[in-house]
This record gives C-alpha cells, sequence and structure tokens, in this order.
C-alpha cells in the first residue's frame, strides 16, 4: 500500500518559490512519480495557493500554475459537506487558520501524513 502524504498551500507555495521546505516537497513528488507516494491536496487548499499567487503577480500568473499543477502527480481532494463539518470542528477546537483546518481533516480522513 502506498504511503499518503498532504500537501497544504504553504507546501506548494514554497515549492513554486523555492523556499524552505521546498526540497521536501520536491523528493514527494519524484516518490509520487514514481508511485511509491501518493499525494492529495484539498480543493480549499489548491484556492488558496491561487488567491495568493494571484496576489503576488495576477490574475493570469494564478491560472498558470493551475495548470502547471495539474501536470503534477497530485490528487486533487474534492471538499464534500461532511469534510467541511469536519474541518469547522477542528477549527473550533484549535487556533489555526480556516483553510488549515481543511487540510487536517483530509490528512485524518486519508490517514495521510
Amino acid at each position: 500500500m502506498k504511503k499518503k502524504s498532504l500537501l497544504d498551500s504553504f507546501a506548494i507555495l514554497a515549492w513554486i518559490q523555492d523556499e524552505k521546505g521546498a526540497q521536501q516537497v520536491e523528493e514527494l513528488l519524484y516518490l509520487a512519480q514514481d508511485h511509491k507516494e501518493e499525494l492529495l491536496l484539498n480543493i480549499i487548499n489548491l484556492g488558496e495557493v491561487f488567491y495568493r499567487c494571484a496576489r503576488v503577480r495576477d490574475i493570469p500568473f494564478a491560472r498558470d500554475i493551475l495548470e502547471k499543477l495539474r501536470l503534477l502527480p497530485i490528487k486533487i481532494y474534492p471538499c464534500p459537506n461532511d469534510l467541511v463539518l469536519e474541518a469547522s470542528e477542528i477549527k473550533a477546537k484549535h487556533p489555526i487558520a480556516y483553510a488549515d483546518a481543511f487540510a487536517a481533516a483530509t490528512a485524518l480522513r486519508e490517514n495521510a501524513r
């Protein structure tokens, strides 16, 4: 059984901008390419990547980033209603950003690290 890793928006942004943590993301991408790892990214966190890229540059740049991300071995995890409630419960119990609560809920649901 493949290991599962969840990428959050900050991991993706670190990789895009070649910041601290980029090498770890790069290694996970290679493992996923070799079918040794399954990478997940919640759609809410993908939205966060989009708006942050748009703020840094512009909407066309953010769209270009999304197109490039679609070429990578990353499964975009949907956000059904029950996951919204799970994320909301996590947010209610912990002082974390709302988008981070979606990452946490997805990781818990998928037994991802």
